[in-house]
């Protein structure tokens, strides 16, 4: 089953490696005889499916490949499914342009006059606590 993870992006399901183990925790005998954790690897430095481009993006953000393991569901074919969708949206996080930037500002009159006017009430607050001289 392909991956696609954007409509410019579809991970053929032969470059996907699949692996299968025991999965721990309660499920009683079943858990005992049934491989159903799911460890689905994906080699990105050899993929085919890739533009130069997404390659290189993906090479810096994640590394060589990308591995997501998922034994939270009893069955197989659900754990299957749950790595499929966890490696597309990890892909997707990782091909997803950068967010706008903030630029830097100067704080304006207002806001400094109020941090000022702040910092006399504090300062005169204290200085109504301290004890009464000797005069």
């Amino acid at each position: 089953m392909d991956l696609e993870v954007t409509r410019q992006l579809t991970v053929p399901a032969a470059e996907l490696q699949w692996k299968f183990s025991r999965s721990s925790g309660a499920g009683g005998q079943h858990v005992n005889t049934s491989d159903s954790r799911v460890q689905l690897t994906w080699s990105i430095a050899e993929s085919t499916a890739l533009s130069d481009e997404q390659r290189q993006v993906l090479l810096t953000t994640i590394g060589a490949s990308i591995t997501t393991t998922v034994s939270a569901r009893r069955s197989q074919l659900q754990n299957r499914q749950a790595a499929l969708e966890a490696l597309g949206k990890r892909l997707r996080a990782a091909l997803a342009p950068p967010g706008p930037q903030r630029r830097p500002t100067r704080p304006t009159r207002g806001s400094k006059l109020r941090r000022l006017t702040a910092k006399n009430q504090r300062s005169s607050t204290k200085q109504n606590r301290q004890r009464p001289g000797l005069d």
